[in-house]
């Protein structure tokens, strides 16, 4: 009788050509090339400067083509709302999409093409559709990266497979938002936007690099695959009844609301105290937690995998109460910049925290995307609200008392973390 044969070993002296993760029913099955996992590394690299393309570079593009004010505002509310209403269904489909490099391709190609047309034809109309087509796929690419990244390390290796995107990523906003502020500066602000576009194709070689037969069963179990609108609701039924998932949700829509409007509120303060050098000091101030991300979270993605999920969302909670309570007591303009790293501190955390705690909430019942999806959704509502709040705040009270309040909102989302949240980590984890 022929004996069953031992699984391959990995030699010692060959830790980049061959990667082992446990081999489960839920989890890798066969070894990833390192082709694969550098592949991975680059296409996060080109989706984060691709995207860096449409943000603040919109508005400064669109007031340089003599639109107004609020034409400008309309136009990003609209693809906002695309972004935040579309997270649930996209992430449905995510879910059930046979092939998840087939989905990036498709997205990537269509943001490539709203690039194109929102530097050649800027018209509203057009401008229009093509900022709600890059927002639609820009939520699609976001899921399919995290769907392939779990499918090619399973859930015993995603940790560290999501800190080191975290940090290719916040690599690659930073010295996109350098370079693309050089050509606008140097070449006009239209050719931001044709590079943005042209960065698809690199996009699209990085993503060839990873070997479809290597993006393992972790994925096809996570999704869950709903394909029709019957297993949608039962999706959605299963996430609304998930405790800990919705209390995630909570604490994590708590963390938009009280972070999104402190940099905002600080710049408007800092500008009115400092307008000489206002401009630099935010420059700085949004550069410096991009790399903070990059040193940090290949770190946070190790540790979480040792020490659980809780002790760093507690981590990036507790430097967002700082950061708020330090911006509530300066006046100091110097000071955004040293502050800002705490940004990057909880940015590092909860960039790793939110899609690994997902994998784990969702490896039994699988609807990982559609979890994506709503835990998103959290976010955009939280981040929105937060804006409005902090400007009603700041107009009638103060920004002493708008960033008291965000201070506190940071505080109770600790809380929650603290005696609400559990540990998600599996026990079987190393």
């Amino acid at each position: 009788m022929q004996s069953r044969a031992a699984p391959p070993i990995v030699q010692a002296d060959q830790p980049d050509d061959v990667s082992l993760q446990r081999n489960s029913n839920k989890d890798r099955a066969a070894p990833v090339s390192a082709r694969s996992r550098r592949g991975l590394d680059w296409f996060v690299f080109f989706v984060a400067d691709i995207q860096t393309g449409f943000g603040p570079f919109v508005a400064v593009f669109l007031t340089t083509q003599k639109w107004t004010q609020v034409d400008i505002g309309l136009v990003l509310t609209v693809s906002g709302l695309v972004s935040l209403i579309g997270q649930v269904p996209f992430g449905a489909l995510v879910d059930a999409a046979r092939s998840l490099r087939a989905v990036a391709v498709v997205a990537l190609v269509t943001i490539g093409a709203s690039a194109f047309a929102f530097a050649a034809w800027p018209i509203f109309p057009v401008v229009l559709a093509s900022r709600v087509i890059h927002a639609a796929a820009s939520c699609m690419l976001g899921l399919a990266l995290v769907s392939i990244s779990l499918g090619l390390t399973g859930e015993s290796g995603v940790s560290e497979r999501l800190g080191r995107n975290a940090a290719f990523a916040s690599a690659g906003t930073g010295i996109a938002a350098a370079i693309m502020g050089a050509c606008g500066y140097y070449l006009s602000n239209r050719a931001v936007f044709f590079l943005a576009g042209a960065l698809v194709l690199p996009a699209i070689i990085a993503l060839s690099r990873i070997r479809a037969n290597e993006i393992g069963p972790a994925s096809d179990a996570a999704r869950g695959a709903p394909t029709n609108p019957k297993a949608l609701a039962v999706g959605l039924s299963e996430i609304a009844h998930s405790r800990p998932l919705v209390v995630f949700a909570l604490c994590v829509a708590l963390f938009h609301l009280a972070n999104a409007a402190m940099l905002p509120l600080a710049a408007s303060m800092l500008t009115l105290r400092s307008s000489e050098i206002a401009t630099i000091m935010v420059a700085a101030a949004m550069v410096v937690p991009q790399f903070t991300v990059t040193l940090l979270s290949p770190w946070v993605g190790r540790m979480a995998h040792c020490w659980g999920r809780r002790p760093f969302l507690l981590f990036g909670f507790g430097a967002l109460c700082i950061r708020g309570f330090l911006f509530a007591v300066t006046s100091e303009p110097h000071f955004l910049v040293i502050i800002q790293v705490l940004d990057g501190v909880s940015a590092a955390a909860l960039g790793v925290l939110v899609p690994l705690t997902i994998v784990d909430l969702t490896r039994e019942r699988g609807h990982f995307n559609l979890a994506q999806g709503a835990v998103g959704c959290a976010m955009g509502i939280g981040a929105a609200i937060s804006t409005t709040l902090t400007g009603y705040i700041s107009d009638n009270f103060g920004s002493h008392a708008a960033f008291n309040m965000l201070t506190a909102l940071a505080a109770v989302g600790f809380v929650a973390v603290a005696l609400a949240m559990p540990e998600t980590k599996p026990r079987l984890e190393a």
